[in-house]
């Protein structure tokens, strides 16, 4: 009887799952051409179909409406389970409210693959890996799968992996080029590594400014997941990179994820030992920067790892400089054996991983590490898109009930001093899960143990958002409340104006919503007061008597301005104190049109960064043009030309073209190397000194270095260059309040300076932003430039003939989470005239 029941089982499961194939069996091109992106979804697809070891999940869809896909592998069993898996594995972490005892614990581990498009050996091997784990013969997956819920990512960047491949079957023929100068081996601009706005989703995770991070990112934190690998490519002469990882760690990487790591590197390297295959561990990569795909996930208590495999520019096959052929199948072997064995340890280690995992949230919520135990953000209309930033990373907040004095450190000053909590400030409180991640995006400095650095080494919070805040190294009791109760605006039968405020990203947005529906708009150039009301300079200002042609205006406008919560609607033009409505203190702001460049020769990352800001954070219309297409354009149909961080290498024409533009009144915003088009030249007033004496200075002081670096050994060159570099660190600048480029910004400005170059303060231009003597600086900047940048502007404009150059050398919207930033370059959009 048994038997039958036996022969009964088989029978079933063999008419209910067939056998899945393995990726070379499905696809037959598989290790030998880049795989089409619906190719990838249909192979998971007929594993789903034939095993009952994976699970699908589409969690979302891109900007081009490609498919976002998640796959759940574990045995059968566990993924029948796999929600009172979830909810038991939270509630264990303090993170849900009750538990099953129906189920046993499970590892959780996350593998993430292709975040950046054109690193296709990723996504191929992310196949391969799916295929090991499900396949029937592979007693190894099998054990393991009994103890761990893998959940498997194929690729993090659908649109960009669908460009560059796309783009390579293009240009494809029957036979491989391994040769290097072959087209397939340079990628045409903007290449596929990014997503469709060209953002650089691998340092998104924290900042969360794209649809593919945010979207992965509510799955991750419904998971929490103990181990979590990324998957990458660089270079293709490059041998394998896996952990440890190199420093400087951040402090709050905590001992049992450095064990974690160094494990797997000794097991790791076994495994490509015995296969001969090239690689290193412990340097270049970091745990520093908190937005990648291995620090993010252990700032949420996670060993993150960062994997790469050497591929990028390789095509199908390359020839790398020792002579030997890379084909992607030899970058799919690769990714395949290291993945595994991250399955592997993470078996290993169950009870050990689970053990500190838990005891890492425990600490979070009862004894956080960090100095700083409470963090205070003055109330300010810029919370709103703080507060949606911390939502979106699970970190806990309120508002203050009352009001309480404190003394605590300020941001702001660099120093000690005491303040005033007021009813609807912020409160951060760090005795909570998330601690680890609240401290290490809050902490003014953080700790390097090592200078070289792979990324930005400052980014404090406060910072970004241009909030007066505070830190406090206790707890604090004070009475909170969950939101702020926001009263609806007044209405007004007959509204004389309405005065928008303009205070954060939203009055931009709203402003360009105006624009576009042709209503007449005014920005207040200076204080002023009507009854108890104040106008900021910068709020804008909508007159009926501007608008008599709009139809219906109180209910048109409040349409439109309807998201500016704090939107007034007056009665009268009369101020208080002068300044009346009608007066010189309100210019009308015309409605740029906007033309930016792009293609060869313009960064494509930056290029990115304006489109979307452009695009969708104020939703403003633009044309882009290429620059190869700039002669055919005529600038004269625009008022605002912007040029994204570049070499442009404009001819002597085209440079003509510009100058006629601008001295005919158009407006050209140059951001980082762009600038350089404007530097030297006859008609403008950008150089890198103001005086003879300044030049000949900097002229004697390098002299006497390289005099002295004649003496200096080779070993630590590298060290020494260190010295005038700067990785990205934050500097304080003093800046004119009374220009409309620094309007909404606050009392001072931090700026992000990711590149050393730098210009003493401009002669015959407004030094508008510039960094002062002896300022504060926060993260990582060599000694040499630390004392180069006095007195040097950020941000500067230059009045030429009728028109302006708005220089600016450090970039506001970097990577399009420096807040204060995108209101500054809103400011030079809109309010510069």
């Amino acid at each position: 009887m048994n038997r039958i029941y036996s022969f009964l089982f088989l029978f079933i499961g063999c008419f209910c799952f067939s056998q899945p194939k393995s990726p070379s069996e499905f696809l037959p091109n598989y290790g030998k051409q880049v795989t089409y992106y619906h190719q990838v979804e249909a192979y998971f697809q007929q594993l789903v179909q034939n095993s009952d070891w994976i699970q699908y999940q589409k969690y979302g869809e891109t900007n081009q409406e490609r498919n976002l896909n998640a796959y759940y592998i574990s045995t059968p069993e566990n993924l029948k389970n796999l929600e009172e898996i979830r909810k038991n594995h939270l509630n264990a972490i303090g993170l849900y409210p009750t538990k099953s005892t129906a189920v046993k614990d499970k590892t959780i581990v996350w593998l993430s693959f292709n975040v950046h498009g054109n690193e296709i050996g990723a996504i191929e091997s992310a196949m391969n890996v799916a295929y090991e784990l499900v396949k029937p013969t592979n007693k190894d997956t099998k054990n393991w799968l009994q103890d761990i819920v893998v959940i498997l990512d194929p690729c993090l960047n659908p649109d960009g992996f669908s460009r560059y491949a796309n783009w390579l079957r293009d240009i494809s023929g029957k036979k491989t080029h391994p040769g290097t100068t072959d087209r397939e081996h340079m990628e045409p601009w903007p290449g596929g590594r990014q997503n469709h706005y060209v953002y650089d989703l691998n340092r998104d995770w924290a900042w969360q400014t794209q649809i593919e991070t945010q979207l992965r990112m509510d799955l991750y934190h419904q998971w929490m997941p103990m181990v979590h690998a990324d998957v990458h490519e660089m270079g293709y002469n490059e041998p394998y990179f896996f952990p440890p990882a190199a420093e400087p760690y951040h402090e709050q990487i905590a001992p049992f994820q450095r064990d974690f790591h160094k494990k797997i590197g000794e097991l790791t390297s076994k495994k490509f030992d015995k296969e001969g295959w090239m690689y290193y561990s412990g340097e270049r990569f970091d745990l520093f920067y908190p937005s990648y795909g291995d620090t993010y996930p252990c700032y949420n208590g996670a060993v993150g790892m960062t994997y790469e495999q050497g591929g990028i520019g390789a095509g199908r096959a390359v020839v790398m400089k020792n002579g030997e052929l890379l084909t992607i199948q030899d970058r799919i072997n690769h990714h395949t054996k290291a993945l595994l064995s991250v399955v592997e340890l993470s078996f290993v280690q169950k009870e050990s991983l689970t053990k500190e995992f838990r005891a890492y949230f425990k600490e979070n919520r009862t004894k956080p590490k960090g100095k700083y135990q409470t963090y205070i953000i003055k109330n300010s209309a810029k919370n709103l898109e703080l507060t949606n930033l911390l939502n979106r990373n699970r970190i806990e907040s309120s508002f203050a009930d009352e009001t309480k004095k404190l003394s605590g450190y300020h941001y702001q000053s660099n120093k000690d001093k005491g303040f005033t909590i007021e009813p609807n400030d912020l409160i951060i409180k760090v005795d909570q899960p998330r601690a680890v991640l609240t401290q290490v995006l809050f902490e003014p400095n953080q700790k390097l143990t090592d200078s070289l650095s792979y990324d930005i080494t400052a980014w404090s919070l406060p910072f970004a958002y241009g909030v007066e805040s505070y830190a406090v190294k206790g707890s604090l009791a004070i009475k909170t409340k969950s939101k702020i109760e926001v009263s609806a605006p007044s209405k007004i039968e007959m509204a004389y104006a309405y005065y928008i405020p303009w205070n954060n990203r939203n009055s931009a947005r709203v402003l360009s919503l105006l624009h576009q529906n042709n209503i007449k708009v005014r920005s207040a150039r200076k204080e002023v007061y009507f009854g108890d009301l104040k106008i900021e300079k910068g709020g804008l200002i909508v007159n009926k008597g501007d608008n008599q042609k709009v139809i219906n205006f109180e209910q048109t406008v409040v349409n439109l301005i309807a998201e500016k919560y704090d939107y007034v609607a007056l009665e009268s033009g009369f101020a208080k104190n002068g300044g009346d409505l009608g007066g010189e203190n309100y210019p009308l702001l015309k409605a740029p049109k906007v033309l930016v460049l792009s293609g060869s020769g313009v960064s494509n990352i930056d290029f990115g960064q304006v489109w979307f800001f452009m695009d969708q954070i104020i939703e403003y219309p633009i044309s882009t043009v290429e620059v190869q297409y700039f002669n055919r354009v005529n600038l004269l149909e625009y008022t605002t030309l912007i040029l994204a961080e570049g070499y442009y290498g404009f001819s002597d024409e085209q440079k003509k073209k510009i100058d006629d533009f601008v001295s005919k009144g158009g407006k050209v915003i140059a951001i980082g190397g762009a600038i350089t088009q404007f530097e030297d030249r006859e008609g403008y007033h950008l150089t890198k000194f103001a005086t003879e004496d300044e030049k000949t200075e900097a002229k004697k002081l390098q002299e006497e270095a390289e005099l002295s670096d004649r003496f200096l050994d080779y070993e630590g060159s590298e060290r020494r260059s260190l010295s005038g570099y700067v990785p990205g660190a934050i500097v304080e600048n003093v800046m004119d309040s009374t220009h409309p480029l620094t309007f909404g910004l606050g009392n001072n400005y931090f700026s992000l300076k990711t590149t050393e170059s730098n210009f003493k303060l401009l002669k015959g231009a407004q030094n508008v932003i510039y960094v002062p003597k002896k300022y504060h600086s926060f993260g990582f900047i060599g000694n040499k430039l630390k004392i180069q940048l006095e007195e040097t502007v950020s941000y500067a404009v230059d009045n030429v003939g009728n028109g302006k150059v708005i220089y600016m050398i450090d970039n506001p919207l970097f990577r399009g989470f420096w807040e204060n930033g995108n209101l500054l370059f809103s400011n030079a959009l809109f309010l510069v005239d």
